[in-house]
C-alpha cells in the first residue's frame, strides 16, 4: 500500500509540474497587451502646405508621435491653443513629437501663412479640404485635435480647447 501511495503521489506531482510548465509556456506565447488603447488608424492625407504649396502628408512623420490639430485663424479657442503647440513642438521635437495643423479657413493660404508668421508657428500647417475633414469623422467643431501614436493610431480626440498639460501628459505616455 505504501508503494502504491508513493507511486500515486509521484505521478500526481509529475502531472502537476507538467501542467504548470504547460501553462507557463502558453502564457509566454500570448501577445503582449497594448500599452495604450487606440481608436483605429489615423487617416493619411496629402494636403497643400499653407506656407509653400508643397504637399504635406501625415505619413511623412511615420514613427513620430503626432498631434493633428484642426483649427482656423478666426477661432478664439484655436488661437489660444497655438502657443501651447508651439511650446510642445520646441520642447519635445527631439523625443519624436510632430505637431501638424490643418487649417479649415476659407480665405486661403495667404491669410494662414501671415497668421503663422505673426504667431511664430513652428510646425507645418496644411489647408483642409472636405475629404480630410470627412476622413477624420466630420469635424463639427474647432479646435478638434487628435493625438496619434508612433504606429499611426489615434489614441485621443479632443473637441474644444484643451490645456497644454493634458497634451503633454498624452505625448509623454507615448514616448
Amino acid at each position: 500500500m505504501k508503494k502504491f501511495l508513493s507511486l500515486a503521489l509521484g505521478v500526481s506531482l509529475l502531472a502537476g509540474g507538467v501542467a504548470l510548465v504547460s501553462t507557463q509556456n502558453a502564457d509566454a506565447k500570448k501577445p503582449a497587451a497594448a500599452t495604450h488603447a487606440t481608436m483605429g488608424a489615423a487617416p493619411d492625407f496629402a494636403l497643400k502646405s499653407a506656407t509653400n504649396g508643397k504637399t504635406l502628408k501625415l505619413s511623412d512623420y511615420k514613427g513620430k508621435v503626432r498631434i493633428v490639430d484642426f483649427w482656423a485663424t478666426w477661432c478664439p479657442p484655436c488661437r489660444g491653443e497655438i502657443p501651447h503647440f508651439v511650446d510642445l513642438q520646441k520642447k519635445y521635437a527631439k523625443q519624436g513629437l510632430q505637431v501638424i495643423g490643418i487649417c479649415v479657413d476659407q480665405d486661403g493660404p495667404s491669410v494662414v501663412s501671415k497668421f503663422m508668421a505673426d504667431n511664430h508657428i513652428n510646425y507645418p500647417v496644411a489647408m483642409a479640404d472636405d475629404a480630410i475633414t470627412g476622413a477624420y469623422g466630420g469635424i463639427r467643431g474647432i479646435p478638434t485635435t487628435f493625438v496619434v501614436d508612433r504606429d499611426g493610431n489615434i489614441v485621443k480626440k479632443y473637441v474644444g480647447s484643451t490645456d497644454e498639460a493634458t497634451f503633454e501628459s498624452d505625448i509623454k505616455a507615448l514616448f
